[in-house]
Parts: structure tokens; sequence; C-alpha cells
């Protein structure tokens, strides 16, 4: 009985919201619901458990799409070769790019400095993979997400501009609470502190915050066994207290890499829809 009223609860507040959108991952979600509320129903793409890289709609989500007035983009992989066909799928359909306004960084992969020349050129496809997409990672960079969201949402529902900012400010206000808590937690981690994830998807977070994040794959490879050992070595010498991995990805190697250095693996997915505490609690575990 209990699911069957959270799923009437769910289709009336469906059948009452202003505007049907669409996002790309679980993230955003959270976001444009924040700053959307109960005029707003959000449909999420990439599924938990699956990575945007490459990810394929169900047939379900495809008609999602052709009830939608705004998909939400923001650039994950995935979308390259989907927006256009959501595009044909719904010609009356919105597609708002909330990255827009980001700096976007290169995704770095596993590097090291005392790699030889050969070993660099074999690997140099490997070091840069394009433009980070995970931007919601560092706060400052949800902010703008933010801002593109509200400004998506007045554009289509002028009606309700005053709900939406209301709720726009209230998220910029748990937006700051975030980063200074994040702030506080790593007040005595030295600038330059490194911290070793399985998938390249710290980067911003680590800019933000003055840290450093130490990639094992790169590109969509896992590292080879010479590259393990370096990786072993440098967690080793850095004194890494974790090795993060998130479920969207083998934990194979990290588990491998964390043995032989004597720490524990921590799970953690840049997907989480709870970004807040995520990045919280990334934070208490690179302080420790």
């Amino acid at each position: 009985m209990k699911k069957i009223a959270w799923m009437l609860l769910l289709g009336i507040g469906a059948a009452h919201a202003t505007v049907n959108a669409v996002v790309s991952v679980l993230p955003e979600k959270t976001f444009v619901e924040a700053i959307g509320g109960d005029k707003v129903h959000a449909t999420v793409m990439v599924l938990p458990g699956n990575s945007p890289h490459a990810y394929e709609p169900k047939p379900s989500q495809m008609k999602a799409i052709a009830k939608a007035d705004i998909y939400f983009a923001i650039g994950v992989e995935f979308e390259e070769a989907w927006l256009p066909k959501f595009a044909n799928q719904n010609s009356d359909m919105v597609i708002s790019d909330v990255s827009k306004g980001v700096k976007k960084a290169p995704i770095i992969g596993h590097h090291h400095a005392e790699e030889t020349h050969t070993d660099k050129a074999q690997e140099e496809a490997h070091h840069h993979d394009g433009l980070d997409p995970h931007i919601w990672t560092a706060p400052a960079n949800v902010k703008i997400i933010a801002h593109n969201i509200y400004e998506a949402l007045i554009a289509k529902d002028k009606a309700n501009s005053a709900y939406y900012k209301t709720n726009y400010e209230a998220f910029l206000k748990h937006v700051d609470e975030t980063d200074k808590a994040i702030k506080t937690i790593l007040a005595h981690t030295p600038k330059g502190t490194k911290f070793m994830v399985f998938h390249p998807a710290w980067g911003y977070f680590a800019a933000e915050y003055g840290l450093t994040q130490i990639a094992i794959e790169a590109g969509g490879k896992n590292p080879k066994p010479k590259q393990v050992i370096r990786l072993i070595n440098e967690a080793k010498n850095e004194q890494v207290k974790a090795v993060f991995t998130a479920p969207e990805f083998s934990q194979k190697v990290a588990k491998q890499i964390a043995k032989e250095v004597g720490v524990p693996v921590r799970p953690i997915s840049p997907l989480n829809p709870k970004w807040a505490q995520n990045l919280i609690d990334l934070a208490k575990a690179i302080a420790k």
C-alpha cells in the first residue's frame, strides 16, 4: 500500500508540474528540483550504477523526452550522440546547456614524473582525454549551473518567476554553506595534498580546494602493470589515506593498489544525488 501511495503521489506531482524537464545526471536532478520545486517534474537519463560516458537511454526514457519542455544538458559524453536524436524526437523541447559559463579544464589521466621518454610517447593519448565534464564537483561551478537552470526556468515559465527566484536564492545559500563546511574540514590539510581516485572525476573539486587527484585510469583504460607499480609507489610516497572508487567502474585495480599501500578502498560516486554531503564526505576522508 505504501508503494502504491508513493507512486500516486509521484504521479500527482508530475501532473501538476508546470514544466517537464529531463536531465543527464542525478546531481543535475537535485539542482533542478531545488530551484523548480513543485513547478517542475525532472526525469534523469543516466540511471544509478551507469556511466554517463557511454550511456544509451531506455525506450521508457525516450517517452520522457517526447513529453519534455526542457532538456538540461551538462556536457557529459553520451550527450554528443544523443542530443541530436532527442531534438529530432521532440522539436518543441528546449535544450539548455547548464555548463554555459563554466571554465572547463582538461581531464587528466595517469601521468608520472619518473616516466621515460618512450613511456610518455606511448601514453600521451591517455594524459589529456578532452575536457573534464564533472563540473558539478566544485561549489563555484554549481552556482553557475544553478544560475543557468534558473534562467531557463523563468524563460519557459514566466508566471512562476518569483517562485523560482526564491528557490534559487535559497539554493545559493546552501551552496555557500557547503563550501564553507568543506573549507573548515580542510583547514589543516596542506595545500597540494594528493588523493588517489580510480576515475579522474574530482579535478574541479581538487582545483577549488588546492588539492591534487592522482587518477588510476584514463581514457576508460586500466593502467598497465608497469603503471600500477608506479601508482603504488606514488601512493606510498604521497601517503595517501585511501583509494576512492565509484560503482560505475571496476574496482579490481583500485583494490590491488590499496592492498599494496595498506589503505582502505572508499566508494564515492560523483553521480551521487546528495551532492553537498558527498563533497563534504570526500573532504573529511582526505583530511584524515
